[in-house]
């Protein structure tokens, strides 16, 4: 979709080629991308904000977990309230336990370990949920593409703190093709299980 090259070492990330992309896929994955690319965009500024105590912090940290809310929406279409709504407390737990972590490391929190373990169960359960609700995505695809996303999100939270912010910087362009990855995965497996929403 993209075109961007799989970084993952054990992952092999497996495009659907469709013959002829209607504007409903179009669309489908453009809403998706932006979506993720919000993620990743807010995720960032949240962290700048906590990291550097600056005064718009909470309001950036409201910002962050609207996505979790944005992609419920984008899902209800499909899914139905319940499952959508479901998503989105997925998400939201995972931009509230990335928050909690960063502030854990900014102050050298002890409760960091924790809030890591915790980090990587909601990637898990986001995995499981995803490979429940259709068929045409692996919840041990989606497993390893939230976790290299956990990782990558570290790294670059570890490079802020420390000051490293070329680093840091570096750090956000794996993120965003990576991201993209997730966009085009969800894409293709929502146009697989609905084709009749995609027609035309």
């Amino acid at each position: 979709m993209y075109g961007y090259p799989s970084i993952y070492n054990n992952y092999v990330f497996r495009p659907v080629s469709f013959v002829c992309w209607t504007p409903a896929m179009v669309e489908l994955n453009r809403q998706l991308g932006a979506l993720w690319e919000q993620h990743i965009y807010w995720t960032r500024l949240a962290v700048n904000s906590i990291v550097g105590d600056l005064p718009d912090k909470e309001a950036t940290i409201n910002r962050l977990l609207r996505n979790a809310d944005d992609f419920a929406a984008a899902f209800q279409p499909f899914y139905g309230p319940t499952i959508a709504a479901r998503f989105g407390e997925l998400m939201k737990e995972h931009l509230t336990i990335a928050a909690e972590l960063v502030q854990s490391l900014h102050t050298g929190n002890s409760a960091a370990a924790d809030a890591q373990r915790r980090w990587y169960a909601n990637a898990d359960d986001i995995a499981a949920f995803l490979g429940r609700i259709n068929p045409y995505w692996s919840q041990e695809e989606w497993r390893q593409m939230m976790h290299q996303h956990l990782r990558l999100l570290t790294a670059e939270v570890a490079a802020r703190v420390a000051g490293n912010y070329a680093e840091n910087v570096s750090t956000n362009y794996l993120i965003e093709p990576q991201a993209l990855e997730m966009a085009d995965v969800m894409t293709s497996g929502i146009i697989q299980q609905f084709p009749n929403l995609f027609m035309g």
